[in-house]
C-alpha cells in the first residue's frame, strides 16, 4: 500500500508539473501575441504553483501514510493553505509593484492558481473514489 501512495504522489506532482509548464507557455505566447509585459506576474505564477503542488503532495503522501483517516481534515486544510498562501502573495505583490501593475497580475495569477485548484480537485477525487 505504502509504494501504491508514492506512486500516487509522484503522479500528482508529474501531472501538476506538466500543467504548470503548459500554462506558463500559454502565458508567455499570450505575451508575446499581444505585447504585454507580464513576464513577472508569470513567474510569480509559476513558482506560487510549484511550491504549493510539492508541498501539497508531501503532505499528502505524509498524511496517506500515517493517518489515512486524517484525509478528508488534510483536504479541507490545504484549501485554506492555498487561499491563505495566494491571498499573501497578491497582497506583497501589491506592496511591492503598486496599484496599476494588479489587475495584469490577479489575471495571470488567477490562471495558474485555479488550473491548479482544479488540478487538484479532479486528481484526488479520483484517488478517493478507487480506494
Amino acid at each position: 500500500m505504502k509504494q501504491n501512495i508514492d506512486k500516487i504522489s509522484k503522479e500528482y506532482m508529474r501531472q501538476q508539473l506538466m500543467l504548470t509548464a503548459a500554462v506558463f507557455l500559454v502565458t508567455l505566447m499570450v505575451m508575446q501575441v499581444w505585447y504585454l509585459d507580464l513576464l513577472a506576474p508569470i513567474i510569480v505564477g509559476a513558482c506560487f504553483t510549484l511550491v504549493a503542488f510539492v508541498t501539497i503532495g508531501l503532505v499528502w503522501r505524509r498524511v496517506a501514510k500515517q493517518s489515512p483517516e486524517s484525509l478528508p481534515t488534510f483536504f479541507t486544510a490545504v484549501s485554506g493553505f492555498r487561499m491563505l498562501l495566494a491571498l499573501a502573495v497578491m497582497f506583497v505583490y501589491y506592496l511591492v509593484a503598486g496599484r496599476d501593475k494588479m489587475l495584469p497580475f490577479f489575471l495571470v495569477f488567477m490562471v495558474f492558481y485555479l488550473a491548479s485548484l482544479a488540478h487538484h480537485s479532479i486528481f484526488f477525487a479520483r484517488v478517493s473514489n478507487r480506494s
